[in-house]
């Protein structure tokens, strides 16, 4: 089974003009068509075309508005919303466009003018029904796609979450627990965010949560697999509200929701993909349950998903992460089973964490000189950011952030 990569849709304002581009061209189209079948057909007249063209263009100025919203909701994705886009769209049109262009000309709304313009649906307005459809199936759903592919954009995105004002109250499991300075945190996480946007990614914020205090620690809510992303059951009940906001946020993306449910349990901190393999870490925040779920969702998409047990720290990315050319990196004296990795190579400080950047740039935290040495002896480039105010709750480089490529 291939692995798809996700391909980025549309932003906001793109996704509006791509909507009306489509709509006016849907629109023109069913007009051109109506107006090349009845001008044919009485006669091919020439004093005939303005008078058939002023009839119907209120039908296709209403086309024209529908087809745009039906296209802003996503009906273009489909072929079969296309099609249903297409002839709803068509018959409403026909009929309120219709009644338009009649009390426009003076004559009163009544039942027989009702009557009379439903009847047009099996009629003259038969035509532009489906004319519309069959355009907006063939001719809309083509524009659509090719200006989705002019608009596209080639930056990762990093989805990132501010800082809870009560960042203090987070968990803490493995550390005793330390005096957090929110200001000097509030600094660490816009540098952290700065060093991603220096390194080319689009970073889209989700919702500030002051009521959730490890919500800054927003990789444990979400794990994306190229166009799906999987909301997790975390294994703190504190910290399951998290997943709500995070879940609208890769919608908005675009992105194909999939969900880890209770009883399982699975933080994203303990989901390492490294090429076609995941690795998960069956610990004290993830169980049996949550492990079998995700390898239900992902197997089925081409991953291979590899347990590890966890039992020396938080989360499994707190002691092994991966360089951008596969080889797992990490404190070998926290991982049980160093064999599970297909390559392993070990660092001189615990939680000596990278975030890949590129191909050849990793983020790590200034905290692990050490380890920033012998990376950049590798021949990578590595940029550093103090986390430390997040460090004592357990955090990493990783955990602030789900990069989305």
């Amino acid at each position: 089974m291939l692995i798809v990569p996700w391909s980025r849709p549309l932003s906001a304002g793109r996704r509006v003009a791509a909507s009306l581009v489509t709509g006016f061209v849907v629109a023109i189209t069913t007009h051109v068509v109506t107006l090349v079948v009845f001008f044919t057909t009485n006669g091919a007249a020439s004093t005939n075309l303005v008078p058939i063209s002023d009839f119907f263009l209120p039908v296709s100025l209403t086309l024209f508005v529908l087809i745009s919203i039906a296209a802003g909701f996503g009906a273009m994705r489909s072929w079969y919303a296309a099609l249903a886009a297409g002839i709803v769209g068509g018959v409403l049109a026909a009929t309120i466009g219709t009644v338009i262009g009649i009390v426009g000309k003076g004559a009163a709304l009544g039942p027989e003018v009702v009557g009379a313009v439903l009847g047009t649906l099996i009629g003259n307005n038969l035509i532009v029904v489906i004319a519309a459809a069959l355009t907006t199936l063939f001719v809309g759903r083509k524009v659509w796609a090719r200006w989705n592919a002019l608009a596209h954009s080639d930056s990762p995105i990093a989805l990132v979450r501010q800082p809870s004002s009560r960042l203090a109250e987070g968990e803490v499991t493995h550390l005793e627990r330390q005096p957090i300075d929110s200001d000097l945190a509030d600094e660490q996480w816009d540098a952290y965010v700065e060093a991603l946007e220096a390194a080319g990614f689009e970073t889209v914020e989700v919702a500030t949560a002051d009521h959730l205090p490890d919500s800054v620690f927003i990789e444990d809510a979400v794990v994306v697999f190229g166009g799906t992303a999987v909301i997790t059951s975390p294994g703190a009940e504190s910290r399951r509200p998290e997943t709500h906001d995070v879940r609208s946020a890769v919608k908005n993306l675009g992105l194909t929701i999939r969900e880890i449910t209770l009883p399982g349990t699975l933080d994203g901190g303990d989901v390492l993909q490294v090429g076609s393999t995941v690795y998960v870490g069956r610990g004290s925040r993830t169980n049996a349950d949550g492990i079998r779920q995700l390898r239900a969702i992902v197997g089925a998409m081409g991953y291979s998903v590899v347990a590890v047990p966890v039992s020396k720290a938080l989360h499994l990315k707190s002691v092994v992460t991966a360089l951008p050319d596969g080889t797992i990196v990490g404190s070998a004296k926290a991982v049980e089973n160093v064999g599970l990795f297909a390559q392993f190579l070990a660092l001189p400080e615990a939680g000596a964490a990278v975030v890949v950047l590129s191909a050849d740039t990793v983020l790590m935290a200034a905290s692990t000189p050490k380890s920033i040495a012998l990376i950049e002896d590798l021949g990578f480039t590595v940029v550093t950011v103090d986390i430390s105010e997040f460090e004592k709750l357990e955090g990493c480089v990783t955990c602030l952030s789900v990069r989305i490529s």
